[in-house]
């Protein structure tokens, strides 16, 4: 029988459910998954080195090193569960299939948060370092209008499409690995291997090495250099063979981004004290790659990347913008097309079937933050501090998550499956799940406890608000807060 059914006014946008026959189109392979992480993990060395080294001092690397072993463990367990349920969501699905749909909600409302503070943040610093080329950039209102022109044009290219995203989040990851391979090349070979009693000075050095205290804090601001790793599995739900590619993408991240970082905080430290490198004012804070640029001894090669890392950091950090605006995006669009969340953003557009009401919605909100750029600076570090709230309360949910699956489904198919496995009551729990549940939550504890404002008291009121939303929401929808998935709707990968 024909379907006779025809569309009042508003349906399309008031009662997307309507067509819920359109899917996400599975157009995307590892070279796109792999630029979209790293455009959001990779785009922190660029302004948090600086951070870690004014706490961590002379540690830094050790710093970095250990908050990358985090890293590792946080890979580890979004490719497992990536691979297992390919659906747009990330921990917010993890979690929702590890207990409810409340679980699964929270899990993605701390996300939410995470993710407008990411678009806010990567598009407010794009206009300082362009300010090398354009110097009216610098100024605060030029830049900050600058900002949101970047954020409405990355809100048009991923409405039109996600291929046409990644391709062109694609040739800037490209370009930024490049040049910071080489730098880090150039600054072992011209500053690191001539003086290598530079480094050990600067890192053991009187008044360099860092009280305990001051170690232990300094790895927890190392840990937000990693944040961003929710990216890939965010993207699932349009990747092409997902069980075999979301792995490969997360193994390939973590090899790059740990090393990229490694070998800049080593140069770094080889050619500037830690006291010059965590000065905000007179040192390189801002800055820390161009300060290695900076360091190398031919003025030639110093003339030749100041502006290539400038344009290096403009780039990263469009990609992060954009990571952003994907990530928020599908993780709403999950959200709402499971009905923890109002329907009417999971409409999905016609032609390009691309979640765009979401699109729009969170980029704009980004916008709409972005406001008090116009007259103050100091919301900057707010922002900081709200986004790693999020984002290290979803990665300690994941690890939950996939522990929980593990005792909930033992025998469901996964077809990339952590090894390192410790035997609890028959189940096999993945030993890097644990600690990465163990160290995330620390680090989580520890940031709220240093930063009780900005990032507890504010990023409390945003998960109570959440609560508040999806309570009304279930309630007019007559179902219940609790409710976990089937099993069959589980799995159906």
């Amino acid at each position: 029988m024909q379907n006779s059914w025809h569309p009042k006014l508003g349906n399309r946008v008031f009662r997307p459910h309507r067509l819920k026959r359109f899917r996400l189109r599975r157009v995307l392979g590892i070279p796109a998954l792999f630029s979209a992480g790293f455009g959001d993990v990779g785009s922190s060395i660029y302004y948090a080195l600086g951070v870690v080294a004014l706490v961590a001092l002379g540690a830094t690397p050790v710093a970095l090193v250990l908050a990358g072993i985090i890293f590792i463990f946080n890979s580890l367990t979004y490719a497992e569960g990536g691979a297992m349920v390919p659906e747009a969501g990330g921990s917010a699905t993890f979690a929702r299939y590890g207990s409810n749909d409340l679980g699964g909600f929270m899990s993605g409302w701390a996300l939410i948060l995470s993710y407008i503070a990411t678009i806010a943040i990567s598009a407010y610093t794009i206009p300082p370092y362009l300010g090398y080329f354009w110097p009216a950039l610098k100024d605060p209102v030029v830049g900050t209008a600058f900002s949101m022109g970047v954020i409405i044009v990355l809100m048009l290219i991923n409405i039109i499409g996600i291929k046409q995203s990644t391709r062109l989040n694609l040739l800037f990851i490209i370009f930024v690995i490049i040049t910071q391979l080489v730098l880090v090349i150039l600054g072992a070979m011209l500053i690191l291997v001539p003086n290598p009693q530079n480094l050990v000075q600067h890192i053991f050095g009187a008044g360099n090495w860092p009280s305990t205290a001051s170690l232990i804090y300094g790895i927890s601001i190392a840990s937000l250099c990693f944040t961003g790793v929710e990216t890939i599995a965010q993207l699932a739900e349009e990747t092409r063979q997902p069980e075999k590619r979301i792995p490969r993408a997360y193994i390939l991240l973590t090899i790059a981004v740990f090393s990229l970082f490694i070998g800049i905080s080593v140069v770094a430290l080889a050619a500037m004290t830690p006291q010059a490198l965590g000065d905000p004012v007179n040192g390189w804070a801002r800055d820390p790659v161009a300060g290695v640029a900076a360091h190398l001894p031919s003025p030639v090669l110093r003339a030749i990347f100041a502006p290539l890392v400038a344009v290096a950091a403009a780039g990263i950090l469009f990609g992060a913008t954009n990571a952003g605006v994907l990530g928020s995006s599908r993780l709403v669009f999950n959200l709402a097309t499971q009905r923890q969340f109002p329907e009417v953003l999971s409409g999905i557009h016609r032609r390009f079937r691309t979640p765009y009401i979401a699109i729009v919605a969170f980029s704009l909100l980004a916008i709409v933050i972005l406001i008090p750029g116009f007259f103050v600076t100091r919301f900057f570090a707010d922002l900081g501090a709200l986004y790693v709230f999020g984002s290290l309360l979803s990665f300690a949910l994941a690890h939950a998550s996939i522990l929980s699956l593990r005792v909930k489904r033992p025998d469901a198919p996964r077809p990339f499956k952590l090894g390192w496995n410790i035997t609890y009551k028959r189940h096999q729990l993945p030993l890097t799940a644990i600690l990465g549940f163990l160290t995330t939550t620390i680090v989580w504890f520890t940031v709220i406890v240093t930063k009780p404002f900005s990032s507890g008291l504010a990023g409390f009121a945003w998960m109570i608000g959440g609560f508040i939303i999806y309570y009304f929401y279930r309630h007019r929808a007559h179902l219940p807060l609790t409710q976990a998935p089937s099993e069959k709707e589980s799995f159906k990968l």
